[in-house]
């Protein structure tokens, strides 16, 4: 009788380790930097924070350097870790701009080369990499990096990112979500409407239902125990035409109109105006994605004529960050002339007192830094964290 064998397969899983970096990059200018020499060894000037691959990370320029064994002789430059975060793995570039057009730059990069002990690792907030004796001073100030009193520092980072990836046992696209296109044409066409808005005679046609799911306050004017008594037709006080058009455009499509369109006129300022009035008009109606739409772009959109007007909005509807950005920028010495002799901040005086006193301490910040810097007598952080631990640092 013959031996059968039984025959099995033999089935083998597989899976795969991708490791690659997510890259950002940031430039930083330093006007007036003869001023800032003086200052005092381990004094530094910083740039604003920026994200790259989830963390925050900002730049440190040490123009009378950063160790006292140099005597003040070197320039130092540091990239340093300004969020939480434990054993950062990352690559950094740092990049001294030539200046004069002949593209000679002064570069420090992980990048396009082999590491030995692999990517630097930041084990916390205010961890360091850079360079003590980044550029000797005394040749920096008659170098080509060097223009008009300026320095422009390029920050390149990449975070490292592992992740491991199984088999697929398909592959399709899936598009993106079209559900505010569908529900805007559905506006646009008119179809199945159940209430009218009277905008200053203007009327508009939509969906109570559409409404509701989009505004609390729509929802519980159309279907709450106060309802309006004659939910077929409302009318819109204190709301121009233009703005009840773009917030009805926002709760279809979950988006903003064409702004130069809305207001049939390519205008700045117009679209700032309209911003301002939908920044409002999200308030009114609990509209929370837009409210912080309007204030992104009014952030975006400071400029001298309208800046005290937004301060104003700012205030009257707590948003918190725009009313820090509109301060700022109105406390600034070559700002704060131009911006008192406008309407708005005429009207700011009359309106919002409390803010006037905000202003003033931003004022006088921006004063006593001026001065305290051009004195050399600024009081900086001593050290490599930005929080005033001791950071053990690793140079090349």
């Amino acid at each position: 009788m013959g031996t059968v064998e039984a025959c099995r397969d033999l089935t083998i899983s597989s899976s795969t380790s991708r490791t690659e970096t997510i890259n950002g990059n940031h430039e930083f200018r330093i006007t007036g930097y003869s001023l800032n020499k003086g200052m005092g060894i381990g004094k530094y000037v910083q740039s604003e924070t920026f994200v790259v691959g989830g963390y925050e990370w900002a730049i440190y320029f040490y123009p009378d350097g950063k160790s006292p064994e140099d005597n003040a002789s070197y320039v130092s430059l540091f990239i340093a870790l300004a969020s939480d975060g434990t054993d950062v793995r990352a690559l950094f570039e740092l990049t001294l701009v030539d200046l004069s057009g002949k593209n000679r730059h002064k570069v420090h990069s992980h990048f396009g080369r082999a590491l030995e002990s692999g990517p630097y690792s930041l084990k916390y907030r205010g961890s360091m990499w850079g360079f003590k004796r980044f550029f000797k001073r005394s040749m920096l100030d008659t170098s080509d990096y060097l223009k008009d009193d300026c320095l422009l520092i390029r920050c390149r980072v990449g975070v490292v990112r592992s992740q491991t990836e199984g088999p697929k046992t398909y592959s399709i696209t899936v598009p993106p979500s079209d559900i505010g296109q569908h529900f805007g044409e559905l506006l646009e066409s008119g179809k199945g409407t159940d209430v009218k808005f009277e905008v200053n005679g203007e009327f508009f046609a939509a969906h109570k239902l559409v409404l509701a799911a989009r505004s609390p306050v729509f929802k519980a004017q159309l279907f709450g125990p106060m309802k309006d008594n004659n939910t077929g037709c409302i009318e819109i006080e204190d709301m121009e035409n233009p703005v009840f058009k773009a917030l009805l455009h926002f709760i279809y499509w979950d988006a903003l109109p064409d702004m130069e369109e809305l207001v049939g006129q390519n205008s700045k300022g117009a679209c700032t105006l309209i911003a301002q009035h939908l920044l409002a008009a999200a308030d009114r109606y609990a509209l929370e994605r837009l409210r912080l739409i309007c204030e992104a772009k009014l952030c975006e959109d400071v400029a001298i004529n309208t800046v005290a007007t937004t301060l104003a909005l700012a205030e009257q509807h707590q948003c918190f960050q725009l009313k820090a950005v509109c301060l700022k920028y109105i406390a600034m010495p070559e700002n704060l002339k131009a911006v008192m002799q406008t309407d708005g901040f005429r009207h700011l005086k009359d309106s919002c007192q409390s803010v006037l006193s905000e202003l003033l301490q931003y004022v006088a910040r921006i004063g006593e830094h001026s001065a305290i810097v051009g004195s050399g007598k600024e009081s900086f952080l001593d050290g490599c964290d930005v929080n005033g631990r001791r950071v053990k640092q690793r140079f090349r």
